[in-house]
């Protein structure tokens, strides 16, 4: 691979928290929802140490008895990373569109700290492990692994695979778009498991309803301060992979509500409406889930809670 793109930053330059990089290579409009403080090239070919800040508090993310941050705040932050490397370092210019094709992730409770007061400060290890190049060798896709610590001690890993296309490729495979369409509310007769039972800190984080016992993906809020940060023609994965967390604390009576591993692949987009089913299969600590959008998978993975 190529490192003709990527500017390599003295080890002597410390990492920062002080404040986040640039909301539009996160694509994020609220400040308020950037983790990435900082982010800079190693010695090493395709390597990068990034730093990111963990609210205590963060309205979207509950923390469980132990006090631990949320699982999705480490997908987040992936999330930031797979898209702020590439922009950043890789020349992808920002009016591509990103569409990721899957993600992992992994975490050790034994390692994990508790949040602290304030914010956590995570440092982040990254390696792009593959990289593709159009033609006239600009970057068109990446995949990304990070290792995560805090204080100095790893306690979790994440990675997955993201492609970049210019407005006419993006049109072209999101021809049967739906447009201006708005995340749909509970179908007519249809209702909204309470909070508690989908583990949520507030009502409005919750993204499913229920209609005749199925599990749909519907928002409660379709202008959620985090889900929906920004316009969307289709439903993003990380409300995908809300979606399958929420419906297997449902269908487990709130016994796995935070996985220790999960997997997101996504097949095609998931369209804002009509609302794509979720559908969930316990198997011991495991929970494997497929989305159906009519009787087409959209997407499936799997959650692991030990």
């Amino acid at each position: 691979m190529s490192t003709s793109t990527v500017r390599v930053v003295g080890k002597s330059e410390p990492l920062s928290w002080s404040r986040t990089v640039e909301r539009e290579l996160v694509h994020r409009t609220s400040v308020a929802e950037v983790l990435l403080t900082d982010a800079r090239p190693t010695d090493t070919p395709h390597a990068f140490l990034a730093a990111a800040s963990w609210p205590r508090a963060h309205a979207t993310f509950p923390r469980d008895g132990s006090q631990r941050h949320s699982p999705l705040i480490l997908v987040e932050t992936l999330r930031q990373l797979g898209l702020y490397i590439p922009l950043r370092f890789y020349a992808v210019p920002e009016v591509f569109h990103a569409v990721i094709s899957d993600l992992y992730f992994r975490l050790s409770p034994a390692d994990e700290l508790p949040a602290r007061a304030g914010a956590t400060e995570i440092t982040c290890s990254a390696r792009v492990s593959a990289l593709w190049r159009a033609p006239d060798e600009s970057a068109v896709g990446l995949r990304l692994n990070v290792t995560f610590a805090a204080c100095g001690v790893a306690f979790g890993q994440g990675g997955g695979g993201v492609r970049f296309l210019d407005g006419a490729r993006f049109t072209a495979l999101r021809a049967r778009s739906a447009g201006n369409a708005v995340p749909a509310r509970p179908p007519e007769g249809g209702s909204r498991p309470p909070a508690t039972q989908l583990t949520v800190n507030h009502p409005h984080d919750a993204v499913l309803a229920l209609d005749q016992g199925e599990l749909l993906v519907s928002p409660a809020d379709p202008l959620h301060p985090f889900f929906f940060d920004h316009p969307t023609d289709h439903v993003p994965g990380m409300v995908l992979l809300e979606a399958a967390r929420q419906a297997a604390s449902y269908r487990s009576r709130g016994r796995l509500s935070r996985p220790l591993f999960g997997r997101l692949k996504t097949s095609r987009f998931t369209e804002l409406t009509p609302p794509a089913r979720v559908l969930c299969t316990l198997r011991g600590s495991t929970c494997a889930f497929r989305i159906l959008q009519g009787d087409t998978e959209t997407a499936c993975g799997t959650f692991s809670y030990t």
